[in-house]
């Protein structure tokens, strides 16, 4: 897992309404390392001439910060000067290789534009102070060229998006001996001829678009490349929303063409006011990332208005994005699971046995697990493990059943009961916290009690007589108690209009209180993989850190069950202090794929031991899985994602 951080500085680059040539809009930014500055080389885009035909033209300016977030003595620094970029100078992308920076960058040659003359050319500069040449690439159709900053096997490559507007565009690579081969129309000629022999297609479907976005930067695993991936950029059966998004791969070291590893999905989407409204609403688009120690730096355009920039640990990203099945920055599955499964005997547990709760008492961990009668009734049922992993025990009779008449099913055949356990320990009794329905009235969340004492030596018959926590008329689920009282009191962690909300109570022992707030914590991502709806998983744990808690993402597209993390502040737990960017378990297998529903993973238990995170979750609402991971690789991912800013 990662946490890409944006700046908040943001936006870092804006336009400046007194200089003519950038007064409407400065984006797609590609800062370059000189010695303690950063300079920053962006597109900036004139005011309107309404004597000209054209109405504004695009320059490239250039920046010089001290921190890569506040840039001064802005000025032009490659404007239209030759036939070929008569008409604008776009979306600069600068390698310092061999002593000198090469600054790729679209050249336009007519108006109105069109596929014949929108191409690549280059300025060279020896100091970035002035362009001592510059020259016409490409003799077809393309954009986003760059530079790799190092020979591979001896030969200079060039990574692009050839007949970008006229699209499918291919991402092609190039292998020239000599630099001045890249404007040289003869070699491009010869190349062309085997365009397909030259192409890496990276999209994950044909409906997709993609463009190259930042300069390689070489890495221990690879070349790392930020890109452009746009989903849904052609019209498919499904007629999805248009989302753009910055992704990352890695290419092998030796040889560009092969792929090792990406990004399972964007790292980071429009969400952001200055990246959903500008000159082209919602869009954000990569042109420069650095990379210093642990942190890199992704500069982007927003909305095609201004510059921006997110951070992100090195470490996190391209361990995330390793494909090993020993990967520990992944949650990893009991070999055995699923570890629960319907017992077609038992009526009460014959159709699904899913979404456990869990809590780690005596020596062994105990699972209170939800499940489905062949009418569609919710019990919960008991089993436990000593190791976390393996059954040792499990009652043929449900612990806890439906009683009171807010949980007694009204319509034959329709789902009712207690579902979706989460326990919590507090002082010497344990809070269980349910979903009561009824089959006719919204969900509601129940508490019932008992004592630690009755609950290890399963006097199940001992549980409180619920109360309802959820005031009438509302539809209320995922819902737990912390394990402490705050000073405000309880905090109760609940799901309301598809967002995580908190509130507190003053007593949690058989009260007449009710939720009364709605304290939003986290709500749904727009274009992310929770964009519907999110939820609560298993009731937090405390570190000293902060209050770790993962919960559940729905997507919008495809409905699927994900899991990410949070790190809540300790005094105040409504305050989030780190989110992870993408999910950390997310349904690979086919008994998550496939069930009652498909391509769910749902958490109600997770415990902590001998440094681990074990979850305990349901697997396509019908079985109950385990999976672990290292404690501290959560933590660290949440942590560092807090403290990534300036340089």
């Amino acid at each position: 897992m990662y946490v890409i951080k944006r700046s908040e500085h943001n936006p870092i680059l804006s336009p400046n309404k007194d200089h003519y040539w950038e007064e409407f809009a400065t984006f797609n930014m590609c800062p370059v390392k000189q010695g303690k500055y950063t300079y920053g080389l962006y597109r900036a885009i004139s005011a309107v001439d309404n004597l000209t035909e054209q109405k504004q033209v695009s320059v490239i300016g250039i920046g010089k910060s001290k921190d890569g977030l506040h840039f001064e003595d802005r000025a032009p620094f490659i404007k239209p000067e030759k036939v070929w970029d008569a008409c604008g100078c776009e979306d600069p992308r600068t390698t310092f290789f061999e002593g000198k920076y090469y600054t790729f960058y679209t050249a336009l040659s007519d108006y109105p534009f069109n596929a014949n003359n929108i191409k690549v050319a280059v300025a060279v500069s020896k100091n970035l102070k002035k362009v001592d040449e510059r020259h016409l690439v490409t003799p077809f159709n393309a954009k986003a060229m760059t530079l790799f900053p190092k020979r591979i096997n001896g030969k200079i490559v060039v990574i692009f998006s050839a007949h970008t507007d006229m699209p499918p565009a291919k991402v092609c690579i190039a292998k020239l001996d000599k630099i001045e081969q890249l404007w040289d129309k003869n070699f491009w000629d010869k190349w062309i001829i085997d365009l397909d022999k030259h192409s890496v297609d990276f999209r994950r479907n044909e409906y997709d678009h993609i463009e190259i976005g930042a300069a390689p930067i070489k890495t221990k695993d690879g070349w790392l490349l930020v890109y452009s991936h746009i989903q849904n950029y052609f019209e498919g059966p499904e007629k999805l929303d248009l989302i753009f998004g910055i992704e990352a791969l890695i290419l092998d070291s030796k040889n560009p063409e092969k792929i090792i590893s990406r990004t399972s999905g964007p790292i980071l989407v429009p969400e952001e006011n200055y990246e959903l409204s500008g000159y082209i609403r919602d869009v954000i688009f990569p042109t420069g990332a650095i990379l210093d120690k642990d942190k890199l730096s992704i500069y982007y355009g927003a909305a095609d208005t201004t510059v921006c920039v997110a951070h992100v640990s090195i470490t996190d990203l391209l361990k995330t994005m390793d494909l090993s099945k020993n990967n520990k920055w992944k949650f990893k599955r009991y070999q055995s699971n699923p570890i629960i499964i319907p017992k077609a005997e038992n009526k009460w547990e014959s159709k699904a046995t899913f979404n456990p709760a869990a809590i780690y008492l005596g020596g062994k961990v105990h699972i209170l697990y939800r499940t489905l009668s062949d009418d569609n009734t919710s019990f919960i049922g008991y089993a436990s493990s000593r190791d976390g992993f393996k059954i040792d025990e499990r009652l043929n009779t449900p612990i806890y059943i439906p009683r009171e008449d807010f949980e007694m099913k009204k319509i034959a055949n329709n789902n009712s009961g207690c579902e979706d356990p989460r326990l919590t320990k507090i002082g010497n009794n344990i809070y269980l916290c349910y979903i009561a329905y009824d089959s006719v009235n919204p969900p509601k969340v129940a508490v019932s009690i008992i004592s630690q004492k009755d609950f290890l030596s399963h006097n199940f018959f001992k549980w409180s007589k619920p109360f309802l926590i959820t005031p009438d008329g509302l539809d209320d689920k995922d819902t737990c108690i912390f394990p402490e009282k705050f000073k405000n009191g309880y905090f109760i962690l609940h799901r309301a209009n598809n967002e995580i909300c908190g509130d507190y109570m003053k007593s949690i022992d058989n009260t007449s209180e009710k939720i009364n707030k709605c304290i939003r914590v986290i709500g749904p991502r727009m274009n992310t993989w929770d964009s519907l709806k999110v939820g609560i998983t298993a009731p937090p744990v405390k570190t000293k850190y902060g209050w770790l808690l993962l919960y559940h993402g729905v997507s919008k597209s495809h409905s699927t069950y994900r899991v990410g993390a949070l790190l809540l502040d300790l005094k105040d737990p409504a305050i989030v202090l780190s989110r992870s960017s993408d999910p950390v378990f997310v349904p690979e297998e086919n008994y998550e794929k496939n069930g009652i529903v498909n391509n769910v993973v749902f958490p109600c238990g997770m415990i902590i031991r001998n440094k681990k995170v074990f979850i305990y979750y349901g697997g396509g609402d019908k079985v109950t899985g385990v999976a672990t991971m290292d404690l501290s690789v959560i933590l660290n991912a949440l942590i560092r994602g807090t403290k990534f800013e300036g340089m």
